[in-house]
């Protein structure tokens, strides 16, 4: 699926709370994450966040991303390969694209839960996080994604 198509598609489920409001928990301790239903070539992921909570700094693989916040708002750090960041505020209803081979962490800086909706395509299959060093980027370990179980960061 393109970028574009992808967009419109994490869009289109984002509208329908009924495939994504029963997923809805939160949990103290770490992000709440649940597989949707989605086509073959997609996966969806409902991730909640409460203040705080974060992801590691992460790629997605040979996946690109589409994030749409449904609650909430979510602050995305992008990470370029020297290693300089960037800051954005994911807002309610905007679908944000995140290219293949882009590096980025997302968080909660409160003070409200956030509810967020995730697409992948392809599917999701390996992640490498990462951190930055003063020579730029430097990768800490990539995880396989397993079809059956994932945790999407």
């Amino acid at each position: 699926m393109s970028p574009i198509d992808l967009s419109a598609y994490v869009l289109r489920v984002s509208q329908d709370r009924a495939v994504w409001a029963p997923h809805v928990r939160f949990d103290p301790n770490r992000r709440h994450w649940s597989r949707l239903a989605s086509p073959p070539d997609v996966d969806v992921w409902l991730l909640t966040w409460l203040p705080s909570q974060a992801t590691d700094l992460h790629d997605h693989g040979s996946s690109a991303a589409a994030v749409v916040v449904l609650q909430g708002r979510l602050t995305e750090v992008a990470a370029a390969t020297n290693g300089s960041l960037s800051t954005s505020t994911l807002e309610v209803g905007v679908t944000h694209r995140i290219p293949v081979g882009a590096v980025h962490e997302i968080h909660n800086a409160g003070p409200d839960p956030a509810v967020s909706l995730h697409a992948y395509s392809p599917r999701l299959s390996q992640m490498t996080v990462w951190q930055t060093t003063t020579g730029g980027l430097q990768p800490l370990r990539t995880e396989a994604v397993s079809p059956a179980l994932a945790v999407p960061a």
